[in-house]
């Protein structure tokens, strides 16, 4: 498979488990599957963008809870500032940005549990 297709596909996937959590009314809503194809798109280049800064001024994370409670809030922060460039993206604020990153978080483990039934 080819960087290309193997692009396509996480997009998809993406967009998948944000209309998921859409549906499950957990903080995050889009208008449809075109909707989350952006939302997914712009989520991923914001926090590729946010990532990028954390590094450049040198602050990493490693493992453990406090970092796991750090990558939630900076997950919540790249839903708020994607919301503002998504038409037809609404988080509804902090809290709900929260709950959303949970959500996400949650359905991706759970598609990766059902992949790896399926290997």
């Amino acid at each position: 498979m080819g960087p290309i297709l193997g692009f396509i596909i996480a997009l998809v996937v993406a967009a998948v488990v944000i209309l998921i959590v859409s549906k499950l009314n957990l903080g995050l809503h889009v208008n449809g599957f075109v909707a989350a194809i952006i939302a997914a798109l712009v989520i991923s280049i914001v926090g590729s963008v946010v990532a990028w800064l954390l590094g450049l001024l040198g602050i990493t994370l490693g493992g453990g809870l406090i970092a796991a409670i750090i990558m939630l809030i900076i997950a919540a922060v790249v839903l708020m500032i994607s919301d503002k460039f998504v038409p037809g993206m609404e988080v509804k604020g902090f809290k709900g940005a929260i709950i959303a990153a949970i959500g996400i978080g949650v359905v991706y483990w759970v598609l990766g549990l059902i992949a790896g039934i399926f290997a």
